[in-house]
């Protein structure tokens, strides 16, 4: 019996399913007849189930405005609201259960920014790939404008219970209550649970092996947002340098860095193919750029040395006034214009625009004042805010403990991939996460055991770049799960239009490729 089947058998104990056969009749007809049977109220410990629904949706996806649509199994949606006494707070889980595809597996899926989940596409395909699958809310819906206007009371305090939902709390509740439905649904648990996501959803992943290491049998943490207060503020870096200085390049003049880059650092790992395949060796001088002409929309422009030495501010990363670094920057290659935007008003100078997950986590947060403006920050201000941020919400949302040896001890199994071309969320801090890990656990050879990390070359913000991204690293960590085969490289593929398709396996951390092999 796995690991998987056990727990969740002794969930099913806890819950009291006496009445399970008559439960999994009542399934199997309504199944038959295209419906969805009456699931019982699930339970998981310190929480209130408010309801229950369930709502049937067919293959076609005909119902309106109903994610997934053709290409999406039948199934049955249960909903599941739950609430924290006293909070007061509302927390809403979906299961969607195939009718007749289930692959006898669960898989819970994360969210991104400051959505905790994903009800739409991430559901949909783990749907489509014969999944019973959850996402959650947290209790921390979006406003219209995007922003965690949730983070707030009236009075201006921080809503602990909300921000303990989105930080950690609701993912386990997720995998609880997710487990429990479908061994209802179906009249057996799951035989493997698997947790998948990317950014957001890849700290989550993290979150569950560090705090609730029985959860999953499996997860697949992709470029994950550790290290959370360093990261929100090293985001901010390249406004606060800009503000700093009263340099506003325009976004044709920076891509004209990476082109740069990229011509003089494309070769160091032995393979010409458009991208920098050692970013950490890539030795560009900004500086070399000084005094050549770019052409921007039809108007030529000169590169100052103030511009090529704001570049090598951002590329060097946050430090404070007297130099010590607090962070890291963005690699040479990784696009500058999520972190180092800027506008041209009607009237005036170009003016920044900070990326809105750090500026609001720097409004809402730190500051507590919505109206706040993060472009205006300088460098004082800089290093103030972070050490707030630090001092308060460290033990709450940092998410990067190295110790993982109770995962370990549970048997579960964790993969890591992270494009070396992430405009936001910097390979550098999965790196020294990895690092940390293996002083904690007993080496490099101790930790790939049961976590493995894995870079790839030009690839972007969790897809898209010039670089091959992984092919379906899922594939790979079920059969590390299921079969003990663990993954030495990941097979990947570039599929952008603009670029002809090729593949290329990425390498397994400490390895790096050498003339297109790891080595």
């Amino acid at each position: 019996m796995s690991r998987r089947v056990a727990l969740a058998a002794a969930m099913v104990l806890v819950a009291g399913l006496a009445c399970a056969g008559a439960v999994v009749a009542a399934s199997l007809a309504g199944r038959g007849a295209g419906g969805c049977p009456r699931v019982a109220a699930p339970q998981t410990p310190g929480a209130q189930v408010l309801s229950v629904s369930a709502t049937a949706r067919s293959s076609a996806g005909a119902a309106p405005r109903v994610p997934g649509g053709p290409g999406v199994p039948a199934r049955c949606d249960v909903t599941v609201v739950l609430t924290h006494p006293p909070a007061g707070d509302r927390v809403r889980i979906r299961i969607s259960l195939p009718t007749t595809t289930w692959n006898g597996r669960f898989q819970a899926v994360g969210g991104g920014g400051f959505a905790a989940g994903n009800f739409g596409h991430a559901l949909d395909s783990a749907v489509r790939r014969g999944y019973a699958a959850a996402s959650t809310d947290a209790g921390v819906p979006m406003s219209r404008a995007g922003h965690p206007t949730w983070a707030l009371r009236h009075d201006r305090t921080i809503d602990t219970a909300l921000l303990d939902n989105f930080a950690y709390r609701s993912v386990h509740d997720m995998s609880r209550i997710g487990e429990q439905v479908t061994t209802r649904f179906y009249g057996r648990p799951p035989t493997y649970s698997y947790f998948t996501g990317c950014s957001t959803g890849g700290r989550q992943g993290l979150v569950e092996a560090q705090r609730y290491p029985g959860d999953f049998d499996g997860i697949l943490a992709a470029a994950p947002a550790i290290s959370w207060n360093r990261l929100n503020f090293a985001q901010l870096w390249p406004q606060v340098v800009m503000n700093e200085t009263g340099v506003h390049p325009t976004a044709c003049e920076l891509a004209a860095f990476n082109r740069a880059a990229v011509a003089a650092c494309d070769g160091d790992d032995g393979l010409v193919d458009g991208v920098i395949g050692r970013p950490e060796t890539c030795r560009f001088d900004p500086g070399r750029l000084v005094g050549t002409t770019v052409h921007c929309r039809g108007a030529a422009v000169r590169i100052s040395p103030a511009v090529a030495d704001l570049v090598r501010r951002i590329w060097h990363g946050p430090t404070t006034r007297t130099g010590r670094s607090l962070w890291y920057g963005l690699l040479p290659g990784a696009s500058f214009g999520w972190l180092a935007g800027t506008t041209k008003p009607l009237f005036g100078p170009r003016q920044g625009v900070p990326f809105p997950v750090a500026a609001d986590w720097v409004r809402y947060f730190v500051q507590r004042r919505p109206a706040f403006d993060p472009s205006t920050i300088g460098y004082a201000e800089f290093e103030q805010l972070l050490g707030e941020s630090l001092t308060r919400y460290s033990d709450v949302i940092e998410s990067d403990e190295p110790d993982l040896s109770a995962f370990r001890a549970a048997g579960g199994k964790m993969l890591t991939w992270h494009g070396l071309a992430d405009q936001v969320v910097f390979p550098q801090g999965t790196l020294q996460y990895r690092r940390r890990v293996d002083a904690a656990m007993g080496g490099t050879h101790a930790t790939d055991q049961f976590y493995r990390v894995f870079l790839a070359p030009g690839v972007a913000h969790c897809t898209g770049g010039a670089g091959p991204a992984p092919r379906d690293p899922l594939a790979a960590l079920v059969d590390w799960v299921e079969h003990g085969r663990a993954p030495d490289t990941l097979p990947a593929t570039t599929t952008g239009a603009r670029r002809p398709r090729t593949s290329h396996d990425l390498c397994r951390y400490p390895h790096t490729a050498a003339g297109g092999y790891c080595g």
